[in-house]
């Protein structure tokens, strides 16, 4: 399809062309049509010209995936507005604080946390709107209460017959134009308003498009987080201009809800963080194929082109079985499961970016990226790596280009450390460029650990292999004085299922800390495992946060 110079045309077009075909499903719920998109959409621009909303205006949105929460957030865009999505999972005193950093007039929320919120602390706002039904939870303004009860009145006041995909007309953005403030989690625990302008959305839009091959009507499975970027681009801004039909499972992603769901729906592209599949695959794929999971991951023997064949349907098959690829972002990729599904075939393929690029720096097809690349720079961006060799020598990745963002929002300080003079973004990963072009992320900057021997260690690397190991769920690599502890988190399905004692549990992870220095050079192997009694805590992306686990060691 032809790609306009406008996002906003876009998503004009795309409800005109495609007015009959399903646009959103919440998932064992009701369905809205296009057409019944562009209706939410026309009485939200009543609503917001009726209560004096202005373009430029701030509007917050904070609840579960969701049909309305989508219509809604096409509603603020299309009317001029600046979105400002905030992730359901954050605590209840953070979504305060974006509210009023923001200055957003109006908030739209989901039933299940509205609950937890308080109106008092966000003493600015002029009115609380839910989503599910639009009602209004709070009001301080005459206005909004008045045009929001004669909304439908309004509605067929402006349209007496019935309203066409002729009457769907929206204004034309400037490439410059703020269109979303998104606020990151981050592993350093603030939060900071990442100013996004149309033409970073409308760039990678574009690239998707290029990638992706969604026809219209096609499927497509929105189960990351739309309060995050790579969610919001990938499944639902991309998926709503190519005509397909969004499904929301409305609660969290887990492997039985995911394989339940994805045999109804067939998606036609997935779009997923590395911990979902590493899971989905390691629970329903890989106990099928050999109980002795390490040893099918590390050393997997040549096999059968009709066995990898007949492996491959079976992990096509848990996600549905009709899509062309599984698009892994957000987080690294543990490279053992990437080099299995590799070996069987599997259509997978690794992006990378951060919500400062809304969202991709790298992103390229499945069948033509590198083992353990995150792919080539995408169009419109330019990137460098900071090292005297960067075909061999890490160093910091930095990009610059039509993807970047305005600076973090009432934060020039933060924005100056971010971009440097000649518009340079360092992203503060270590990353390698091959000849031809293809990135390889090596860590985080500051993730990485620094020995008394002068060596540079990448943790994820090592975790990357840990993780492979019995009975281990994740763990984390720190240094403690000068030795390396990892901190390990255990499975307890499976110690469970094998009935063990804390006793076996410690020898088996002697027994992983000895097969996993065996692979590891001297400097890097680990003196101690220490176990963990919880879940390490995540960003929405499911990057440990790695800060509040450094002196455990």
């Amino acid at each position: 399809m032809e790609i306009q110079d406008s996002f906003i045309q876009l998503i004009e077009n795309s409800i005109r062309q495609h007015w009959n075909l399903a646009a959103l499903t919440d998932y064992k719920g009701a369905t809205l049509q296009y057409k019944d998109v562009a209706r939410k959409i026309e009485k939200m621009h009543i609503l917001f010209r009726q209560t004096g909303i202005r373009p430029g205006d701030r509007i917050a949105l904070c609840g579960r995936n969701s049909a309305n929460w989508t219509a809604t957030f096409l509603g603020i865009l299309s009317y001029g507005a600046v979105a400002v999505p905030i992730l359901h999972e954050f605590k209840a005193d953070n979504v305060h604080h974006i509210v009023n950093h923001s200055e957003s007039r109006l908030l739209f929320v989901g039933d299940q946390v509205w609950e937890n919120f308080n109106e008092q602390a966000m003493p600015h706002l002029e009115g609380i709107i839910e989503l599910k039904n639009f009602e209004l939870v709070v009001s301080r303004s005459e206005q909004l209460t008045y045009f929001r009860e004669h909304l439908n009145e309004e509605f067929g006041k402006q349209y007496p017959c019935r309203f066409r995909a002729e009457d769907v007309a929206y204004r034309r953005e400037q490439p410059e134009e703020l269109a979303v403030i998104n606020y990151t989690s981050g592993t350093t625990g603030y939060s900071k308003g990442v100013m996004l302008p149309y033409r970073a959305i409308l760039s990678n839009v574009r690239h998707i498009h290029r990638c992706a091959g969604l026809e219209p009507g096609d499927n497509v499975v929105s189960m990351l987080p739309l309060g995050h970027i790579f969610g919001l681009v990938f499944d639902f801004l991309y998926g709503i201009t190519a005509g397909a039909h969004l499904w929301f499972l409305t609660r969290m992603p887990s492997p039985k809800i995911i394989a339940e769901s994805f045999a109804v729906i067939r998606p036609r592209v997935i779009a997923s963080v590395p911990l979902v599949v590493e899971k989905i695959i390691k629970k329903d794929v890989l106990p099928k194929v050999d109980n002795t999971m390490g040893k099918l991951l590390l050393q997997l023997p040549i096999i059968s082109d009709h066995i990898k064949a007949a492996i491959r349907q079976q992990a096509m098959a848990v996600f549905g079985g009709n899509f062309k690829q599984i698009v892994i972002g957000g987080a690294p990729f543990n490279a053992e499961m990437e080099a299995f599904l590799r070996k069987i075939g599997f259509p997978y393929t690794s992006g990378y970016g951060m919500t400062e690029c809304a969202p991709f720096i790298s992103l390229s097809n499945w069948d033509e990226i590198p083992y353990t690349s995150c792919g080539k720079t995408v169009t419109g961006m330019e990137t460098k790596v900071l090292s005297p060799d960067p075909e061999r020598i890490p160093g910091e990745l930095v990009c610059r280009g039509t993807n970047l963002m305005l600076g973090y929002y009432k934060n020039p300080e933060a924005t100056a450390e971010t971009i440097d003079a000649e518009g340079w973004l360092h992203t503060g990963d270590m990353a390698v460029k091959d000849a031809q072009g293809y990135l390889y992320i090596k860590g985080r900057c500051k993730n990485m650990l620094l020995t008394a021997s002068g060596q540079n260690i990448y943790p994820e690397e090592i975790e990357s292999k840990l993780n492979n190991m019995p009975c281990v769920a994740e763990s984390l690599v720190i240094l403690s004085g000068s030795k390396l502890v990892a901190l390990v988190y255990p499975d307890n399905e499976e110690t469970y299922s094998k009935n063990m004692s804390s006793q076996q549990l410690e020898e088996v992870m002697e027994n992983n800390r000895n097969e996993l220095n065996a692979t590891l050079p001297v400097y890097s192997q680990i003196t101690r495992i220490k176990l963990y009694p919880e879940e390490f805590e995540k960003t929405a992306k499911k990057s440990i946060k790695r800060y509040l686990y450094q002196s455990e060691g």
